[in-house]
């Protein structure tokens, strides 16, 4: 049993004895548990300097020692720890005015019940006192006692729940009865002057004392380059001068204090000298990765100096991808600490990085030279780009033509001759066996199967976009976004392609023209065992040569495969006869493109007030749009197709607002200003297509997955042109660089991350497309609360 424990309760005790014991040696007369010392024995302890060889304690409980008459210093140097201090019932007199000095974690102190006649403020100064506690001590009533009086007064230290009090001759007065005349805090000012000096000035600062008792008094001046000197005069008024030579902008936002002390406490007067000086860089370093790319530095001046960015020798304008941002500014100084960033910089950022800071004492700039990545090729949009078709491994590839000599020149022409002439002699063999081998095609030509190697089996989805213009063989060579074509068998079957008879199609009207031919509204008869008849589209082939049928033939195949709820289905062939015609399914409202901006806040301007006004979508309309497209993608990324052609031109809206991926290849005629032309052949819409696509030419289903952020972007903006302000080199240079599109005033956070998420720099990082066909599902359960301010 724990004789004389009275504190802790036997939980407490219990959960001490089971900590391992970090007190490393214990007093025979004291109980250790953990890092708490109880020394309850009767009149066992003189001097607490018996724990000399006791470390990391946090709290130490004294009690019923009369011969403990003092506390300094040396007693308390080794417990740095310490946090709760209980000394009470002891003959304790004397606590000195250093005595916790070692002592800075301490929050809690009971010294009740001793022998203090007197107590120093000095004592506690400087601890982050909660508690301290002072009863039952014979304080004598004079000035040492008046500082507890104040102290009680704004509640310090819970002073003021205690009942305290003082004696004087053999008569105890509680504190707040007591009066003590002449005992005071002592009064400090500081003569006000003209603060405001050049740097190198001198200056001369003055502040006078008064108070009883007689207080001391000092400068507190903060640690600079300037010479200092002080000169105190002593008069019924304490004056003292303080005399600053050659001063430095060290003194700005920094106190000089003129302190005073007496036996009842401090007080104190500061002022702050304004220091004038030229702006300066003091620091600029190369750009290091963070989030983005920051530039920092580091610029002082006063008054505040004025900042401006230099690229290469022009004025840097800063926008959302460009921006300077102040990482702090010092509270005790002028400097200003920050940092230019750039966002996803690319080899157009490296250069020169210039700096120049203004105010009207002067100017300073600083340069530094950053690179951020090597330039992956000379890239000229105005000029075709060359494409390795079939490049080892797979995929596509551009590459950059290098200087070559003559005798390289005439080697390669020797090798190419060589290789024109094998290739023929082979092409020779196959027409021969596919002659006497091959079966005739419904279509008027003899199928021959073409098989390219691609490692990732994804495919083209070039006769996706239902009318792309066939290309000649020569053509395709030159056109870079057309990878080479996979033909798997099963996938394409031409005997799975349904043949409609011409007579069965009546046509009634012209809905467009591409560079393929014709697409018209017409009835079909026969289509379907259900229906009689119905309306479809139907688009006719202008040339029928030897390369356009192969064409007509793969894409009818492709297109046979394609059964989905979300992509316009193809219902079959018309072969017997000119022109050749595909037949597709009518959606009565067309392009979503159209449907999306007659549908828009700008209808009435866009159609010039002719037209018929529509109610403008709302957002859970919006929504389902999004949805339904990502369904369509999720499809075809299930069957490794890629789109690489993905907007909202080549979508088609239907009754019942359903919408479905697929488009009738009048869109590079309509929607011209959507694509560039590269070498006078080859169409890209480059404001659809990701960093590694305009680069490299390479397409994926993660350049779809940019392509469909893009497509949500076209539905919030009500079918606002991506990067319309502007050109297409300007907005080349802008996907590149890593600059997104801003957020549309009628997106909601959660719609415009899932658009971020789309256009992540990095392919692999980008959202997959059932990730984000889920999320819109649960947005169109539970659309997101948004309020449409324009901001």
């Amino acid at each position: 049993m724990l004789r004389g424990f009275v504190h802790p309760t036997c939980w407490t005790l219990l959960c001490l004895l089971l900590i391992p014991g970090m007190v490393s040696s214990c007093p025979d007369f004291c109980r250790c548990y953990g890092t708490l010392v109880q020394c309850l024995e009767p009149n066992t302890i003189f001097s607490i300097s018996i724990f000399g060889e006791v470390e990391n304690i946090t709290e130490l409980v004294i009690e019923n020692q009369k011969d403990l008459m003092s506390l300094t210093r040396d007693d308390m140097r080794n417990f740095r720890e310490l946090k709760n201090l209980t000394i009470s019932s002891t003959g304790l007199e004397l606590i000195s005015e250093d005595a916790f000095e070692m002592n800075p974690r301490m929050t809690h102190i009971n010294i009740s019940s001793n022998a203090l006649t007197s107590l120093s403020w000095r004592t506690f100064l400087h601890l982050p006192l909660q508690e301290l506690i002072l009863t039952g001590n014979p304080f004598h009533c004079t000035c040492d006692v008046r500082w507890i009086q104040l102290m009680r007064e704004n509640d310090w230290a819970d002073l003021g729940n205690q009942s305290l009090s003082c004696w004087a001759d053999s008569v105890e007065i509680m504190l707040e009865d007591l009066y003590i005349s002449q005992c005071d805090l002592p009064q400090v000012s500081i003569v006000r002057q003209n603060l405001t000096v050049l740097e190198g000035a001198n200056l001369t600062i003055m502040c006078n004392v008064a108070g009883q008792p007689t207080p001391t008094v000092r400068w507190v001046v903060p640690e600079t380059e300037s010479y200092t000197e002080i000169e105190q005069t002593n008069t019924s008024e304490v004056e003292i001068a303080l005399h600053l030579f050659n001063i430095s902008p060290g003194f700005n936002k920094r106190n000089i204090t003129c302190r005073s002390e007496n036996i009842v406490g401090p007080r104190e007067e500061h002022v702050q000298i304004n220091v004038l000086f030229p702006a300066t860089v003091v620091s600029l370093e190369e750009a290091i990765p963070q989030h983005h790319y920051c530039f920092p530095y580091t610029v002082d001046g006063n008054p505040k100096p004025e900042m401006r960015w230099q690229f290469n020798g022009r004025n840097l304008e800063m926008n959302s991808y460009i921006f300077t941002k102040t990482v702090e500014e010092s509270e005790n100084a002028t400097s200003i600490h920050g940092c230019l960033y750039l966002n996803k910089p690319t080899h157009v950022n490296n250069g020169n990085y210039t700096i120049l800071v203004w105010n009207m004492l002067g100017s300073a700039s600083e340069t530094v030279y950053s690179k951020f990545m090597d330039n992956p090729f000379s890239f000229n949009p105005e000029e075709p780009i060359p494409v390795s078709l079939s490049p080892e491994g797979g995929g596509n590839s551009t590459f950059v033509n290098t200087v070559e000599t003559v005798e390289e020149h005439t080697f390669g022409v020797s090798v190419a001759v060589g290789l024109a002439v094998f290739a023929c002699l082979f092409i020779l063999v196959m027409l021969i066996l596919l002659n006497k081998c091959g079966r005739h095609s419904k279509f008027g030509i003899n199928r021959a199967a073409v098989l390219a190697q691609e490692d990732d089996l994804a495919m083209s989805l070039h006769f996706m976009n239902f009318g792309s213009s066939p290309l000649t063989s020569a053509e395709g060579k030159l056109d870079g976004t057309k990878p080479n074509f996979i033909e798997n068998p099963q996938y394409f079957c031409d005997a799975c392609v349904q043949h409609i008879k011409r007579r069965d199609i009546l046509p009634k009207w012209e809905l467009g023209e591409g560079a393929f031919g014709k697409v018209y509204l017409a009835e079909c008869y026969n289509l379907t065992p259900d229906n009689e008849k119905a309306l479809v589209a139907v688009k006719a082939l202008k040339e029928a040569t030897e390369n356009a049928r192969q064409d007509f033939q793969r894409e009818a195949e492709l297109l046979t495969v394609l059964q989905h709820e979300h992509i316009v289905k193809f219902y079959g062939v018309c072969t017997d006869g000119e022109p050749l015609i595909m037949v597709f399914e009518y959606m009565k409202h067309g392009d979503l493109n159209r449907f999306l901006r007659s549908h828009g806040p700008d209808a009435k301007i866009l159609d010039n007030g002719n037209g018929q006004t529509y109610g403008q979508l709302n957002l859970t309309q919006m929504l389902q749009i999004a949805t339904q497209i990502a369904s369509g993608m999720v499809y075809l990324a299930s069957l490794h197709f890629v789109h690489r052609d993905l907007a909202t031109r080549n979508c088609l809206v239907g009754t019942n607002l359903v919408v479905k991926i697929g488009d009738f290849g009048m869109s590079r005629d309509i929607y011209s200003t959507d694509y560039y032309r590269v070498g006078g052949r080859t169409m890209l819409p480059i404001r659809w297509m990701p960093p590694e696509s305009i680069l490299y030419r390479k397409f994926t289903t993660e350049s779809d997955i940019w392509s469909f952020g893009v497509v949500l972007w076209e539905i919030f903006t009500y079918g606002k042109q991506p990067w319309y302000q502007l050109s297409n080199t300007e907005a080349i240079e802008c996907i590149t660089q890593g600059r997104e599109l801003e957020r549309p005033r009628t997106c909601p956070n959660e719609i415009y991350s899932i658009m971020q998420g789309c256009w992540q720099r990095e392919p692999q990082q980008r959202l997959n497309i059932k990730e984000i066909h889920k999320k819109l599902q649960a947005l169109v359960k539970a659309p997101p609360v948004y309020l449409d301010i324009l901001e």
